[in-house]
């Protein structure tokens, strides 16, 4: 639990910077000192290095060595910052507290919740931030617990019915499941191609909000792949670790677009979930097989552990063709090339749109959510298109660039709007527990 200026706790955390006075007190950035007489934890906070990865760090080891109430002097951190710098102090202090003291799912037997209570001292006035914070978190972490649930209780049916009864309790909501009967009537051949094999049945989350009729209305479409096995282009064992995270992107798009719907955020946007998994059975689809998309580009499958951007492709399309979007905002944990060229440090964007990227780019340096942008070439696109030799498209190429390859491929369904493609794989979790990656610009930006 977290306040404001509401409570007062025994023991409290100051930051104090290069010129302490205290001996015992640790001289490194982002330690903390305990020190019982003064009932006080010192962070210290450098002014040579990165100071706001110095108060992650703080409080990160502060929460997991001092488990008791605490108060927060955010003052005094605010004073080794700068005046200037008060709002993104607060909402690092917030968003790292939140982050680190909320309760991750767990099914062990001894399992408790986390009860210590945190307490944010301020002479200054941080209401307004507050509310903001207060939403974001509780949707970061919404998200969170949907990508960590485990895959066996995690299927397509659990995360429709689940996000559907969650979403009654916000007004200004309209939210749509649709399943395999509407895919069919739609003509989603890629979406229903990779859940062939699958035996939960397809679905689609569509989660309406306009709080601004006004604005250009936004595509939110994620990739929700509930379990990737790759198909019959089996993974290697060691791979098949993580994979029920794969469905992170619709995860983050409806926690997105549930925090501007609680926020009442002057936002125009729908969000598209394609809920599967991506397994082998007896109808699952075969390499080499051809689908038709649901806007009539034909797709050659040479590799059915490329299925993310198929369903991307045909909940693309559904955004566009029957939702009327003006633009398109996709997330996926689409490519290991990705992991490879950025790792975990930072979100991979692909977009043509230069006015997109700028805007998402000031974002993230509020945010603090690192973002690179990387090409399309033509070249990419010339690829995606000379390796089908049935099809249209080929949904794997060969070669390298494969990151830029399958935003190539995705940007082929994005029928000249604007678009802008998220490749989260190495952001979305870490040390298996789901991160809530990109809800706090996705925010930020759309708010």
């Amino acid at each position: 639990m977290i306040t404001l200026n509401k409570k007062n706790h025994d023991i409290k955390l100051v930051a104090v910077g290069d010129n302490k006075t205290n001996e015992f007190i640790k001289d490194s950035a982002g330690a903390v000192t305990f020190i019982s007489e003064d009932k006080t934890i010192y962070l210290v906070i450098k002014q040579k290095g990165c100071r706001i990865k110095q108060i992650k760090a703080g409080l990160k080891s502060a929460l997991a060595n001092y488990k008791q109430n605490l108060n927060i002097d955010l003052d005094s951190i605010i004073n080794q910052l700068g005046e200037e710098n008060k709002d993104l102090v607060f909402n690092t202090v917030y968003e790292t507290i939140s982050f680190l003291s909320h309760d991750v799912i767990s099914f062990k037997k001894d399992s408790k919740p986390n009860k210590v209570e945190f307490n944010i001292q301020t002479s200054k006035d941080f209401s307004e931030l507050e509310t903001a914070a207060v939403i974001k978190t509780e949707f970061i972490n919404y998200a969170r617990d949907l990508q960590d649930t485990p895959p066996n209780i995690g299927t397509s049916e659990y995360y429709a019915e689940k996000i559907s009864k969650d979403a009654e309790s916000i007004e200004g909501l309209k939210v749509t499941v649709l399943g395999r009967k509407e895919a069919e009537k739609f003509g989603m051949g890629l979406f229903l191609g990779v859940n062939a094999g699958s035996a939960h049945e397809p679905r689609i989350v569509v989660m309406e909000y306009c709080g601004d009729s006004s604005k250009p209305k936004t595509g939110l479409v994620g990739k929700g792949i509930c379990f990737d096995s790759g198909g019959y282009n089996l993974k290697p064992s060691a791979s098949m670790l993580g994979m029920k995270f794969d469905m992170s992107g619709a995860a983050i798009m409806l926690s997105t677009t549930m925090a501007l719907a609680k926020a009442k955020a002057k936002a125009n946007v729908v969000a598209v979930a394609m809920f599967t998994d991506n397994k082998i059975g007896q109808n699952a689809t075969l390499p080499e097989s051809v689908l038709t998309s649901m806007n009539g580009l034909t797709v050659e499958i040479n590799n059915t552990d490329a299925e993310g951007r198929l369903v991307l492709a045909d909940g693309m399309t559904y955004a566009i063709r029957e939702k009327g979007v003006d633009q398109i905002i996709e997330a996926s944990t689409l490519t290991g090339a990705l992991v490879v060229a950025l790792g975990s440090s930072a979100i991979g964007v692909f977009t043509h749109q230069d006015e997109l990227w700028n805007t998402f780019e000031a974002a993230s340096l509020q945010t603090r959510e690192r973002m690179w942008r990387l090409p399309i070439f033509e070249e990419h696109l010339e690829r995606v298109k000379s390796g089908a030799v049935l099809g249209d498209l080929s949904n794997a190429v060969k070669g390298y660039e494969g990151s830029s390859t399958a935003a190539a491929f995705l940007n082929e369904f994005a029928e000249e709007k604007p678009f802008i493609h998220f490749d989260i794989a190495g952001t979305a979790d870490i040390d298996g527990r789901g991160q809530g990656v990109l809800v706090k610009t996705l925010f930020e930006v759309l708010k």
